[in-house]
């Protein structure tokens, strides 16, 4: 494989028309309650809308552009990639992995840290270089033609793009689908990872006898998710092409689908604006909305059946907004070398953007074990 060097790029043809849709957006009425129970209420859509079109910068290209990317084709799909190099000799490779809505714009607080703690005020012998591939079908990587693209297929991509970058032993972390592809990798290739760490542990619920009172409560709280919370993985897991049409063609349907992920998802006092900006919050929409991804990204949904047990050595950071979050010996039930588990005082999902210099500090003592 020869990647090749590549940058984001946002023609002005397509700003305009993203400007035209949203001027022309047909709305629905107003909620008929007072709260986000029925959705994202109408008037922060509009202003979200609003600011996207008449105020936002649409400057996440020059920020992804502010790192080394690439592209390469692995298993015969286009892969987008950033690769920042360390500047200390013994680094360690790590290769990190986003979710949905995510992209790999969420790590851009956290690359400088990684790679160059001697700059951000850490030690240097935590230093990593760290690969951050787009998900097929998400952001500037390909879109599959063919089924088939699910998780463990994904886990052997990235273990084939981190030999072709000549990292014969890495680490792997990663949140959402970051978090199911990562313990993934030490599935298929146990021998070159050397650990795994995830910010989003699934693991079976309220399976003891003797449950804690933090295990009852989180138990109640995930239970609340499969009620309340879970219908957009519904929908993408059976009807991913059904989906995609209104938010292809929609800039103000695919704000609202992700947008809301931001209210219901981050360690937040009722508004979404309180754990994340406007600008984050619009740079992620703005990644779906310019690659046309809904329904390419939803497809993960529809491709993924499992949950293995996960044997190599891992880590896992617990942030108490989380849509999971299972005790130690919770965890302990799916992760069978479990050497490092954290529960953080702050922040939800997205904790790369939420809580960036604690996501760091987990990830460099997680992997201080095993590196």
């Amino acid at each position: 494989m020869a990647a090749e060097p590549f940058e984001v790029t946002v023609p002005e043809a397509d700003i305009a028309d993203l400007r035209e849709r949203l001027r022309r957006t047909r709305w629905p009425e107003a909620e008929t309650v007072p709260d986000w129970s029925q959705g994202i209420p109408l008037d922060y859509v509009q202003e979200l809308c609003r600011s996207w079109a008449q105020e936002y910068d649409f400057g996440f290209a020059k920020r992804l552009n502010a790192f080394p990317q690439y592209r390469d084709t692995v298993d015969g799909l286009g892969i987008h990639f950033l690769h920042a190099r360390s500047p200390e000799p013994d680094a360690f490779p790590l290769v990190i992995t986003h979710g949905w809505p995510g992209s790999v714009l969420e790590f851009l607080d956290i690359l400088g840290p990684l790679t160059d703690p001697r700059a951000h005020g850490g030690d240097p012998a935590d230093a990593f270089h760290v690969v951050a591939p787009s998900l097929p079908g998400y952001g500037w990587s390909d879109k599959p033609s063919a089924a088939g693209w699910g998780i463990e297929r994904v886990a052997r991509a990235w273990d084939q793009l981190m030999d072709s970058l000549g990292y014969q032993r890495y680490g792997a972390q990663g949140g959402d689908w970051g978090a199911v592809v990562s313990p993934a990798l030490g599935s298929v290739a146990p021998e070159r990872v050397a650990g795994v760490h995830v910010n989003l542990a699934t693991a079976p619920l309220g399976t003891f006898d003797d449950p804690t009172p933090r295990e009852q409560n989180a138990l109640a709280a995930h239970q609340e998710f499969l009620r309340t919370g879970r219908g957009y993985a519904g929908q993408q897991s059976t009807r991913p092409q059904t989906l995609g049409y209104g938010l292809t063609d929609s800039p103000a349907g695919q704000a609202a689908w992700i947008a809301e992920k931001f209210w219901a998802w981050t360690d937040n006092n009722g508004h979404p604006e309180d754990a994340v900006s406007r600008q984050q919050i619009l740079d992620a929409v703005s990644a779906y909305w310019f690659t046309a991804s809904a329904t390419s990204s939803a497809r993960l949904y529809w491709e993924t059946r499992f949950m293995d047990q996960v044997t190599v050595p891992s880590g896992i950071s617990v942030y108490p907004a989380e849509i999971i979050s299972p005790s130690r010996r919770e965890a302990e039930l799916r992760f069978t070398d479990l050497r490092w588990y954290e529960e953080m005082p702050h922040g939800g999902h997205f904790a790369a953007m939420e809580q960036p210099a604690s996501l760091v500090e987990q990830i460099r003592g997680f992997f201080r074990l095993v590196r």
